[in-house]
């Protein structure tokens, strides 16, 4: 007896422990917001989180108001729903709410990459530097040289038939404007090792179209990779795509290529000053791939979708483009040069950026987390206050806090390319919900300290394509009645949504 009664204390401690651990005890303390584990210990909700997020957070918000705290794997994760008092995340102090060290974690679970001290800045210094302003300009014509090798590089060739092609409208899209992307940040085949120009040019294209095969299948795995739940054999097809990407975006590949990015050397370099391996740095030369080329593809397809579904705004953005090359003297011609998208032609575009803003709108929905840092309080725009605990997480869903509210939209799931303009031309920013002015009404990008660096280059990369796509090509639905897809459902929470199939569509040069 007296040496199973240890044994028994023993037991009892580990299983007390392990309860706890699991999330057994907790329970809502006075001024917390509501608390709801879910009826599986320590996973919670986390399986119909997965399945359909927005369908979750619609139902919790439905049971207990516009802020939670519910148990997902583990993690207790209050979320803010209420668009008026977003300022109290975006606002709030890093000392509190930290965005990196969620970051850090996700990044290290689905690259491998162990971020160094002070990343963050390196890259919004690199970013600010290159990808704003000036370095904005330099960019632009790095990304219209790309497209237009990969666009046009048959005019006034052999192949030059003019001929219709059929093609998926996602995988199209996609393709072009990774591809272009991935080249423009990455740099370029030397002339010196093929030996001419036109077969340096050729060579990218047969590079980047293996990079981009590759990239989908990796693509596709993401979300469960990201969630950890892959499956033994995803998990080897993972482990073989990442030798690929580290080979074609290694350290040695990028010092052998011309025109690279000044934006990536830049972080190369600095992240080699801080004493990274070489193959760690790799790592992050993909996160960065991925992090610029992962989501912009998808909107292009899906801006692409919306004009042709909607002649009117079709028409309206066609015309902005007509009066713009006018304006700056430039034309179609055969045998003549192709047109130069400039960064200052880009800004002469409030419709295309009322149609861009719109299908952001729609289709773009991240899940904005941060870290609790210290014990804080929550002050709501009504005069609520809730405290959250250290080690916790902050969450919102703007998608379906702000993106679909009728109050602020509405029409919400309706396509209106004018959505974000005033009757003037000028562009919209006065939005209202229960007779307030709403300062975050759409948020595509994040908001704050997580604000997408490079949304100025990806904006730019959607209106690029859109403009050569209608200044040059003829271009129409195979099947016009067929309804818009549906939203991949398993992608939501992680930026820029895919459809759920392709759209076929038929595609040649304008004679």
């Amino acid at each position: 007896m007296g040496l199973l009664l240890p044994i028994l204390l023993a037991f009892l401690a580990a299983l007390l422990g392990g309860l706890y651990l699991l999330g057994v005890f907790r329970q809502q303390r006075t001024g917390e917001p509501p608390l709801d584990k879910g009826l599986i210990p320590w996973l919670g909700h986390v399986l119909e989180f997965r399945r359909n997020t927005l369908n979750f957070l619609e139902r919790m918000k439905q049971k207990h108001g516009d802020v939670f705290t519910v148990q997902l794997g583990g993690c207790y994760i209050t979320f803010l729903q209420d668009p008026l008092s977003f300022g109290s995340i975006v606002k709030e102090s890093r000392e509190k709410l930290d965005f990196s060290k969620f970051a850090i974690q996700l990044v290290y679970r689905v690259f491998g990459y162990e971020a160094v001290e002070d990343g963050h800045t390196i890259l919004q210094m690199a970013s600010n530097k290159h990808l704003k302003g000036d370095g904005l300009e330099v960019m632009t014509q790095a990304m219209m040289s790309n497209l237009q090798n990969l666009m046009l590089h048959n005019i006034g060739t052999s192949a030059d038939q003019r001929t219709w092609m059929d093609d998926g409208l996602f995988n199209y899209s996609y393709n072009t404007v990774f591809r272009a992307g991935y080249l423009s940040l990455f740099g370029n085949e030397p002339n010196n090792t093929e030996g001419n120009d036109t077969k340096a040019k050729e060579k990218d294209r047969v590079d980047s179209q293996a990079l981009f095969y590759e990239f989908r299948k990796y693509d596709q795995l993401f979300p469960n990779l990201a969630y950890g739940i892959l499956l033994p054999r995803q998990r080897l097809e993972v482990e073989r795509l990442m030798g690929i990407f580290l080979d074609s975006v290694s350290v040695q590949k990028i010092k052998s290529r011309d025109n690279v990015s000044r934006w990536l050397w830049d972080i190369q370099q600095s992240t080699e000053e801080k004493g990274v391996k070489e193959s760690m740095i790799s790592r992050y030369m993909f996160v960065l791939l991925w992090a610029s080329q992962g989501n912009t593809g998808p909107s292009a397809f899906w801006l692409l979708l919306f004009l042709m579904k909607h002649p009117e705004a079709m028409a309206a953005v066609k015309e902005e483009v007509d009066k713009v090359l006018k304006e700056f003297e430039q034309e179609v011609q055969r045998g003549g040069p192709l047109i130069n998208l400039t960064r200052e032609m880009l800004m002469k575009t409030p419709v295309l950026d009322s149609a861009v803003e719109e299908t952001l709108r729609l289709t773009t929905a991240p899940v904005l987390t941060r870290a609790v840092i210290q014990d804080m309080t929550l002050k709501m725009a009504d005069g609520r206050e809730y405290f959250i605990r250290k080690g916790d997480r902050m969450a919102t869903f703007p998608y379906s806090a702000v993106h679909i509210d009728p109050e602020i939209h509405p029409d919400p799931h309706a396509f209106k390319y004018d959505r974000f303009l005033n009757p003037d031309g000028t562009k919209k920013t006065d939005f209202y919900k229960a007779g307030k002015k709403v300062k975050y009404y759409n948020m595509p990008w994040g908001a704050g300290v997580s604000m997408c660096p490079g949304r100025f280059f990806a904006t730019n990369e959607l209106k690029q394509f859109v403009f050569l796509m209608l200044v040059y090509f003829e271009f129409d639905l195979k099947n016009p009645d067929e309804k818009i897809p549906e939203i991949d459902f398993r992608r939501w929470g992680f930026g820029s949504m895919q459809p759920d199939r392709d759209v076929q569509f038929r595609y040649r040069l304008r004679n």
